[in-house]
């Protein structure tokens, strides 16, 4: 791990330069230990060459001890355990810093994001799809920030379902601070992640590569509300750019904060007035990812999607873990939270095993974060 610290902590690297150094070298414990030639032919700069050669252990001491507080993580790029939907970008982060749970960040997530100063409209339509999708089994994903990302993480938390802020600044620093008991549930029930070592501070230039993150770590980007020049609109660039799905909401004509969304529309983004329309084109490819989850955790893999999908019996009552939360929901309608007490099941597993049960008819999902069972249909 102190390689890695080493080579993170390199000035003048950055994330890009730290990959193209190890494509180059093959691996962190190389590019530590070559010599300042081998380095300069790596395409590594005077400065981070000097950093690595002589690392500030000041610094090192700090990241490491951040590390050794319960539920901190370092993921690399190398790491199995390294998010999948991340790894496929352009420019993935060389390594990301983790408070929580980092199985998480396996889940099917959609990013939520959109202005930081939002009408009461669209405070409301980021709760209520926040809640909605957390109850459907996908992971709210958003940026920590004011406004809309800030209600979006809230509505799922207060239902004892997961999400995942990305922040862009060091893990150990929130921003905005008013924030800052908000991050420390999130890493309770959740995740926090950011690509930034410890100590770094919020900076305009850190939030395009925030955003790229979020995005990349997403299934979808729904833009709530966001006027002609918000982040979430590159937020929404980077997600199309990366071949995920745009989801934006329309509004009033005369609300500016709803002109950046009318324009998302314009460029082939899914104009979107209800979860259902998420749900539908992402429950394919969500699928295949909860089931990568369930096999990372070493958990049966669901069965495939049979032909009829509404066949009586498909595996899942097999499965000890499906058969207790199936067991847990019954017939009449029950809230989510107590599903999950109930079947002594996690949040996050939870979360995932209802989306699969719900892609196989088998559970409705239903408004206010309640879930029962599908009444078998007849022949």
């Amino acid at each position: 791990m102190r390689d890695w610290l080493v080579a993170l902590r390199a000035p003048g690297l950055g994330h890009q330069g730290l990959r193209q150094a190890l494509e180059r070298l093959g691996d962190v414990h190389t590019l530590v230990r070559a010599d300042s030639a081998t380095l300069e032919r790596a395409g590594i700069g005077a400065e981070a060459i000097e950093a690595i050669r002589h690392p500030d252990e000041a610094l090192l001491a700090r990241d490491q001890r951040w590390l050794e507080h319960e539920g901190h993580h370092l993921l690399t790029l190398g790491d199995e355990d390294y998010p999948p939907l991340l790894r496929r970008i352009a420019s993935p982060p060389a390594a990301l810093w983790v408070a929580g749970d980092p199985a998480l960040l396996w889940t099917p997530q959609v990013a939520i994001v959109g202005s930081r100063n939002p009408t009461r409209g669209g405070f409301d339509h980021a709760g209520d799809f926040s809640a909605t999708l957390g109850a459907h089994g996908f992971t709210i994903t958003s940026g920590l920030a004011a406004g809309i990302d800030i209600t979006a993480h809230r509505a799922v938390l207060d239902r004892g379902l997961p999400t995942i802020a990305v922040m862009g600044t060091g893990p150990d620093v929130v921003y905005p601070a008013a924030h800052r008991d908000d991050a420390a549930r999130i890493a309770r029930q959740g995740a926090v992640v950011t690509e930034f070592t410890p100590g770094t501070t919020a900076r305009p230039s850190h939030f395009p590569g925030r955003n790229r993150i979020i995005a990349g770590l997403s299934l979808g980007v729904l833009v709530v509300e966001a006027g002609m020049k918000s982040g979430s609109l590159i937020t929404a660039r980077l997600a199309a750019e990366q071949g995920r799905e745009v989801f934006a909401l329309p509004g009033s004509l005369h609300n500016p904060m709803a002109k950046g969304c009318h324009r998302l529309i314009k460029q082939g983004a899914r104009l979107t007035e209800a979860t259902e329309d998420i749900v539908e084109a992402l429950a394919p490819v969500a699928a295949e990812l909860a089931d990568a989850l369930r096999e990372r955790l070493g958990a049966p893999a669901s069965v495939p999607a049979k032909a009829d999908a509404a066949a009586a019996h498909d595996g899942f009552d097999d499965d000890p873990d499906y058969a207790r939360l199936l067991e847990a929901i019954g017939h009449d309608p029950v809230a989510i939270d107590r599903v999950i007490e109930s079947s002594g099941l996690r949040a996050r597993e939870v979360s995932s095993m209802l989306l699969m049960l719900e892609l196989r008819d088998r559970v409705e999902l239903l408004p206010g974060g309640r879930v029962c069972l599908r009444a078998p249909t007849t022949p």
